[in-house]
């Protein structure tokens, strides 16, 4: 579903609001949700001073968005047959906590770096842990 424009046409709402130049206008907003677990807003800004550099994840203020998926061969070719950039992979965890992920990257269109990841079979942390972080299995847990 998305939604646009959204503007400030009184100075200084944005500003106090979302911290951002009060002139700034929000051209759409899309949402995304992701089965039975998160609902993304994703925003799109026009505003005087936005800067056309996006954090990498090993910078500082970097983060991307992960999706948990059952098939990551089958995500992986169907981004690549969209023509997304995608990176290496998927790489498969096989030590550590984390074994038993595959993960992979991409690009949204905007340059957001985006994660892939599935564990169908869980991770091992969750073999010795009395608490499993999160199961795509029973999400409300």
């Amino acid at each position: 579903m998305s939604f646009g424009p959204f503007r400030d046409d009184k100075g200084t709402f944005m500003q106090d609001l979302l911290n951002v130049n009060p002139r700034a206008v929000i051209e759409q907003i899309s949402l995304v949700r992701c089965g039975y677990g998160s609902n993304i807003e994703l925003f799109q800004y026009s505003s005087p001073d936005q800067t056309n550099m996006t954090p990498k994840n090993s910078d500082i203020g970097g983060y991307h968005i992960a999706f948990y998926v059952d098939d990551i061969k089958a995500a992986k070719d169907y981004l690549d047959g969209k023509g997304v950039k995608t990176f290496f992979g998927p790489f498969p965890v096989n030590e550590g906590p984390a074994a038993g992920q595959a993960i992979f990257y991409f690009l949204a269109p905007w340059g957001l770096q985006m994660e892939m990841i599935s564990y169908p079979n869980g991770m091992a942390y969750e073999k010795s842990s009395p608490i499993v972080l999160w199961s795509p299995k029973y999400p409300a847990k």
